[in-house]
């Protein structure tokens, strides 16, 4: 199974949002999977994904 962690970013602001979801991906080693997108209704949106390294298990799974 190829199951993905995935972050979710939300500003008031476009800018706001960039600058939070490229934060997030500097300190945990994600990748950005959506640009900021204002059509949810709610400000700002972005996403960010990490998928764990080949042979790590998830927590509490040790």
């Amino acid at each position: 199974m190829d199951d993905e962690i995935v972050f979710m970013v939300r500003g008031k602001t476009r800018a706001v949002c960039q600058q939070y979801v490229d934060r997030l991906c500097m300190l945990l080693g994600a990748r950005q999977a959506s640009l900021p997108s204002d059509g949810t209704g709610r400000g700002w949106v972005a996403r960010a994904v990490l998928r764990p390294a080949a042979g790590d298990s998830e927590p509490g799974q040790q």
